[in-house]
């Protein structure tokens, strides 16, 4: 065993850090799980306008992803869903029902506008070889959206997972030209399906929020559900409304799905039940409501890291502030390189430096001839001239140069210069471009993505208050036996499966149950009926210990353990005669054990003078000087 566990502790730990890094957690500046990169960078790179047979897709991202086809189209197909970064055809399967896509076969998809727009740069993207070595793959792309907000995800690595949810794209927008302003700004969640979701516990990522489904009374028999919580679908929500319903927590008489684009579940009610009543329960017992807690885990800098959702967006803001400055960075440095090369041109054709050429014979002294004849123009270059732009001089074509147009070039050469003015004029003052920059995007997006889910607040709903009283018991004192399984017609009642039931022996002992099936109770039960925790319930309590002797004793009980057997008489072979319940207590007539010589036979006790006891095994009161046979409870 020793000589293994080297081996297995570096193959964990390398399993542990691949899963976390490659497969299940996102990184925090695309916000892209490997394979989501990996699928994007394919559809860029097939990228013509057209559709794509999504088969074809998963091939050619086979070339990247060292993993088999079904887990790249599954993935495909989940981040084809969020509709933000993928235009679907075909059918892909509908989330809110949870109707699997068709056929990879059967399907297509290209890269939306906004994808094209805000997810790559080939001129800023770090690359990497692919797990093969035959192809390069991106480290990141460079995203300027906060993606890993937008989309919202979900992944189980090795020790640990993420959940992230999913937020409002204009929000996050707005949020970051806030971030931009340095003004005070808040962010919630926001779900695909709507509902309505009560964030007041949300603590930027590091609380929980709770969801519900949006339900309407159809009249007074009938409710419709047209929203569903996030996490779920209209099959699993109907199973846990089925499930309810058979354990008799919720009472309808029939379920309706019309759901096709939008939620429709229409639930018929029971007789004698109303809608009114049927919606807490809904919320208390089904899926109906939902309570999701995020764990915000990235991958930054190569390692997983537990941020707030203030602390990414943050992040991203100023990552996209980088990214503009880089995008105009190597825009201005394009735009110089063919203003120098158009001046160099300029110089070479109309100054006819290209005819001080004609005298050479070998390729140095043509060389030598292009250096000489441009040196006297050197104040005009935008920058030094190099033996490359030499060369691209050689390489003129006479047609070029008897067709130069004069004024063309120099139109060009203006031209440049306002954009490289105006570029330079956008880094001066690069948090009004990039707030600019999310502006633009608002205009142009900002109403296809608004907000879906309702915030509210709302209370968590009581199932004891909700519960329906459905649950039967009786006693059979013949048997012993106590719950809804048991036919008897002593201590009979109804109640719901919250209640805690009290039972008291004659024997001296009691418990507090839940609403048992089938339970043996010891010796003849005195006393059996509901027990409310919150307030207890006060005895009077007469017994006779082993010795015939008679006490009395007011008790409260109160704490308690379920199920747990408790003594009121520390005597094993003591006996409880009366259980008195608080308020009812009367005087008790007592008839003494007969002896010889006996002259008083029997007495009399006012319960009522009894005091509370400290404890509900506390001894008590001692009722009469004498052995008591009988115990009678009087009326008053």
């Amino acid at each position: 065993m020793t000589s293994l566990e080297p081996l297995m502790r570096r193959n964990f730990l390398e399993y542990a850090s691949y899963s976390i890094l490659d497969r299940a957690i996102p990184d925090v500046r695309d916000g892209c799980k490997p394979v989501q990169r990996r699928i994007l960078q394919t559809l860029f790179e097939m990228n013509d306008g057209n559709f794509h047979k999504v088969a074809n897709v998963i091939g050619e991202s086979m070339k990247l992803h060292p993993h088999g086809d079904a887990s790249i189209g599954d993935a495909l197909v989940v981040l084809a869903n969020k509709e933000y970064f993928i235009e679907r055809q075909g059918n892909f399967g509908n989330p809110i029902s949870g109707h699997p896509a068709a056929a990879a076969r059967y399907i297509e998809c290209r890269l939306t506008p906004l994808a094209l727009e805000t997810l790559f740069n080939p001129h800023l993207t770090e690359y990497q070889p692919s797990y093969d070595g035959r192809k390069q793959e991106p480290v990141w792309l460079p995203a300027k959206l906060p993606v890993v907000l937008m989309l919202g995800v979900e992944g189980i690595a090795v020790g640990m997972s993420t959940r992230i949810l999913p937020h409002c794209f204009l929000e996050l927008l707005q949020a970051q030209v806030k971030i931009l302003q340095k003004k005070r700004w808040k962010l919630l969640p926001d779900f695909p399906q709507g509902g309505i979701m009560d964030a007041s516990e949300y603590d930027q990522g590091r609380g929980k929020v709770r969801v519900r489904a949006r339900i309407e009374p159809r009249g007074e028999k009938k409710v419709v559900i047209r929203e569903i919580p996030f996490a779920t679908t209209t099959e699993s929500l109907i199973a846990s409304i089925e499930a309810a319903a058979q354990k008799g927590r919720v009472k309808i008489s029939g379920i309706d799905d019309f759901t096709t684009d939008s939620v429709e579940i229409e639930l018929s009610l029971s007789r004698g039940v109303y809608a009114d009543e049927v919606i807490p329960q809904l919320y208390a017992y089904t899926d109906c409501e939902v309570s999701l807690t995020p764990s915000l885990i990235v991958i930054r800098d190569d390692h997983p890291v537990e941020l707030t959702v203030r602390e990414i967006l943050e992040s991203l803001t100023e990552q996209l502030r980088e990214t503009l400055r880089r995008e105009l960075q190597w825009e201005l440095e394009r735009l110089q390189d063919r203003e120098h090369w158009l001046t160099l041109e300029q110089i070479f054709i109309e100054k006819k430096v290209y005819k001080k050429l004609e005298t050479a014979r070998t390729a140095e002294a043509v060389g030598q001839a292009v250096w000489k004849g441009m040196k006297p123009y050197a104040k005009q270059f935008v920058r030094e001239m190099t033996d490359d732009d030499v060369r691209r001089l050689l390489e003129l074509r006479i047609r070029r140069i008897s067709a130069y147009d004069i004024a063309r070039n120099r139109g060009e050469l203006d031209e440049i210069a306002n954009e490289i003015r105006g570029i330079r004029t956008k880094l001066r003052n690069m948090t009004k471009t990039t707030i600019e920059y999310v502006e633009d995007l608002i205009e142009r997006y900002g109403k296809s993505w608004t907000r879906r889910t309702r915030v509210s607040t709302f209370d968590q709903v009581d199932k004891k208050a909700v519960a329906r009283q459905n649950v039967k018991l009786a006693y059979d004192p013949e048997s012993s036996f106590f719950g809804s399984e048991v036919r008897g017609k002593e201590f009979q009642m109804t109640v719901s499966e919250y209640d805690r039931i009290l039972a008291i022996s004659s024997d001296g002992t009691y418990r507090i149950m839940a609403p048992p099936q089938k339970q043996f109770l010891p010796k003849k039960v005195l006393w059996c009926a509901p027990f409310d925790p919150d307030e207890g319930a006060h005895f009077t309590i007469v017994y006779r210990d082993g010795k015939k002797t008679a006490y009395g004793k007011r008790i409260h009980i109160q704490k308690f353990v379920t199920n747990k057997e408790y003594r009121l008489v520390r005597d094993e072979k003591g006996r409880v005669d009366l259980v008195v319940p608080g308020g009812e207590e009367r005087t008790v007539h007592l008839g003494f054990a007969p002896q010889k010589r006996q002259r008083v036979k029997e007495a009399k006790f006012d319960l009522r003078e009894l005091e509370l006891s400290s404890s509900v095994a506390a001894r008590g009161t001692r009722l009469a000087p004498k052995p008591v046979s009988r115990i009678k409870l009087l009326s008053d």
